[in-house]
């Protein structure tokens, strides 16, 4: 019989993981939590490595304030995958039958119900994720009826704010994310073109998102490119057609670059034909506001300052916008790569820290298509350090 492979997929060192943990430990003592279950993703991957694309049945992350590591719980045949992943051993990987998977008669809350009695954490504190896109109400309907003595409280994002904050390995994937993002953006740009399909334009991005550059390769992202011509563009989160462009179309194009997970964002125009001064005009206001963002950056500096730079911009052309204009990003796992902790807005008192990296997205969409022009970010010491170069205009081909 031959051995199982022992081989790893290791992306930060076991320090790494265990600061993170310690992290957690220290927010789940504040809020009282004994045992904190994690349904998330982006979650599991931040604390344990884990990343395989099976978050469509259920799994977990367990973090117990006694225990010196987390524990993954998931399908059977995904226990495979948490052994090439996760940093823990292989008594930290719990799996549950596939009897328990799209079953009518049982479910896999009350294996891990099971597990947590089994434990002796059947009284404790649970912190579960009652927001979270997988946490569902039937998860929390069976885990509360199959632990009557516990008492769940809401953790939601209390890991997503531990992550705010990149360490040096983090920032060094992000920062190779941001050359993939600007060489698809750029890709995209070359393959405009009159009578090419908007699909196509999308396929050589796609080429260079997966395939990286030469030095770095990519990977799938969380979620497809925000991209839509002309009027499609006034709004936000649309996708392309298989319609061929055609003399002045307006290509509106939001994307990211993805390595290990790690998102960095990063969106543009592209015109296909002559700009209107209104057009250009417009975009000048963008990258005028987007900049004075920018320059804004320093730790100390609280988000709202941020917005009210870029509104202080746009006030001065008659122009108002009502929506945020940026978000922390990281790693990224379906449906957003925003962390969902705060927003560039007005009211956000989140203070900036080293490390922290956002997304800014002054975006307009106007009435027949959409301007935009966008920076992911991380905080220095001093400032803002853009992770993508790329020139900040309408981009456009004359036809």
């Amino acid at each position: 019989m031959t051995e199982r492979s022992t081989a790893k997929i290791e992306l930060f060192d076991r320090s790494e993981y265990q600061r993170r943990l310690l992290q957690v430990k220290e927010r789940m003592a504040v809020e009282g939590l004994e045992l904190l279950l994690l349904a998330s993703p982006a979650n599991h991957f931040w604390l344990t490595g884990y990343d395989g694309w099976s978050f469509y049945t259920p799994q977990m992350v367990l973090v117990h304030v006694s225990e010196s590591e987390p524990i993954w719980f998931g399908r059977k045949m995904d226990a495979v995958g948490a052994r090439f992943t996760v940093y823990m051993g292989e008594d930290r990987i719990v799996p549950y039958p596939d009897e328990y998977v799209a079953s009518r008669e049982r479910h896999a809350m009350q294996f891990l119900a099971g597990i947590i009695r089994d434990r002796g954490w059947g009284r404790a504190h649970i912190g579960v994720e009652m927001d979270d896109y997988y946490y569902t109400a039937r998860w929390h309907q069976i885990l509360t009826h199959e632990l009557p003595n516990a008492r769940f409280h809401d953790a939601f994002l209390l890991v997503n704010w531990c992550r705010l904050k990149k360490s040096t390995k983090e920032l060094q994937y992000m920062k190779e994310a941001g050359r993939i993002s600007a060489a698809s953006i750029l890709a995209a740009v070359d393959a405009v073109e009159i009578g090419v399909r908007q699909c196509d334009v999308m396929a050589a991005l796609y080429r260079v998102t997966i395939g990286g550059t030469p030095d770095v390769g990519g990977t799938f992202p969380c979620k497809p490119p925000n991209a839509m011509v002309n009027e499609i563009c006034s709004a936000p989160h649309l996708s392309w057609s298989d319609a061929p462009l055609q003399k002045n179309d307006m290509f509106y194009i939001e994307q990211g670059g993805v390595r290990h997970r790690y998102h960095s964002p990063l969106s543009r125009c592209v015109y296909l034909g002559r700009p209107s001064q209104k057009m250009l005009d417009t975009t000048r206001i963008i990258v005028e506001g987007l900049e004075a963002v920018l320059s804004t950056v320093r730790p100390g500096v609280t988000l709202e300052e941020l917005e009210a730079a870029w509104r202080r911009t746009i006030a001065r052309y008659g122009i108002e916008k009502d929506s945020r204009i940026g978000y922390p990003v990281g790693i990224g796992y379906p449906p957003t790569w925003g962390e969902l902790t705060c927003s560039m807005r007005r009211g956000d008192g989140t203070v900036l820290e080293p490390g922290m990296t956002f997304h800014c997205i002054p975006a307009l969409w106007l009435e027949s298509y959409g301007l935009v022009v966008s920076e992911t970010f991380v905080v220095t010491d001093r400032a803002a350090e853009v992770l993508a170069d790329c020139p900040r205009k309408l981009f456009h081909k004359d036809a």
